[in-house]
Parts: C-alpha cells; sequence; structure tokens
C-alpha cells in the first residue's frame, strides 16, 4: 500500500504532465435521516434549460450516486411525457415513470429523465423530498444505464 505522502507526490506529477484522473460515477442507494441529501432520495436543486444554460428552474431532482464530492442527479416532472414519448426521443429526451411520492406536495405522478445526468453540489440542494422505494431505484439506474457509464 503506497503512503498518502507518496500518493500527492503522484498525483502533483501527473497533474503537472497534464494527465487527469477520471473521478469515476458511482451510484448507490443509501438514503439516511442525516440531514444531508443521499442516493434514492428526492430533493430539490437549481437545474438549468437544454436551450439557455444561463435560465432554469428550481425542481426536485433523484439523487442516485456521487461523482467525487459532488451528487449525480436526475431531474423529475409532473408532466405526463407518455403521449409525446416519440416526439421527445426524437429530440433526444426519455423519460420514466416513478410514481408519485413526499417531494410533489400535491402527490402527482412524476417522471424521470434518463438522459441528462446532473452534477450538483451538496451545499446547491435543498433536502425537502421524499424516497424512492429501492424497486423504483433499481428500475431508474437499469433504464439509465443506456445513457450514462454509471458504476455501482
Amino acid at each position: 500500500m503506497r503512503s498518502p505522502r507518496r500518493l500527492a507526490r503522484g498525483l502533483a506529477r501527473d497533474l503537472a504532465r497534464g494527465v487527469a484522473r477520471r473521478v469515476r460515477d458511482r451510484v448507490s442507494y443509501a438514503p439516511r435521516r442525516d440531514g444531508r441529501p443521499d442516493p434514492g432520495e428526492v430533493v430539490w436543486g437549481w437545474v438549468s434549460y437544454d436551450e439557455d444554460p444561463d435560465r432554469g428552474k428550481d425542481r426536485p431532482v433523484l439523487v442516485i450516486g456521487r461523482r467525487g464530492r459532488q451528487l449525480l442527479a436526475l431531474m423529475l416532472t409532473s408532466k405526463d411525457h407518455d403521449l409525446d414519448a416519440e416526439d421527445e426521443a426524437r429530440w433526444g429526451r426519455h423519460w420514466m415513470d416513478v410514481g408519485s411520492g413526499d417531494w410533489d406536495a400535491q402527490r402527482r405522478p412524476s417522471e424521470v429523465r434518463l438522459d441528462r445526468l446532473l452534477v450538483l453540489e451538496e451545499h446547491a440542494v435543498r433536502r425537502e423530498g421524499g424516497t424512492l422505494s429501492r424497486p423504483v431505484f433499481d428500475e431508474v439506474i437499469a433504464a439509465a444505464r443506456r445513457f450514462h457509464p454509471l458504476e455501482t
């Protein structure tokens, strides 16, 4: 096992050479009642619009894992995309039904967008949502893997 000092020297050497070490996207299901956003939980955060990254809105997102210290998430909507699924797919947008939960005060059914992986800072989200069940979470991850290289 290499010492922390040797690891730090190796990283500094790699950075000096311009070699970046890729931080892997890791998914897990680990909701906890600890006040922090955890994988499996629906939290609220600011999400930019596809067509204009300078604009966006506060919306529910499903935390699916981490990239280093950042959160990996997929956005949710209460809009039903089943009727326009073919048109959405033509534009590269793919949705999956996840049911309803505490993240929506009116308990409307939600859909998660599978093709757009969000990377958020933990301090930039509010833990005011709910928790997805483990079976539904597992289905979301299986479907999202069609679009993203997610490791467990």
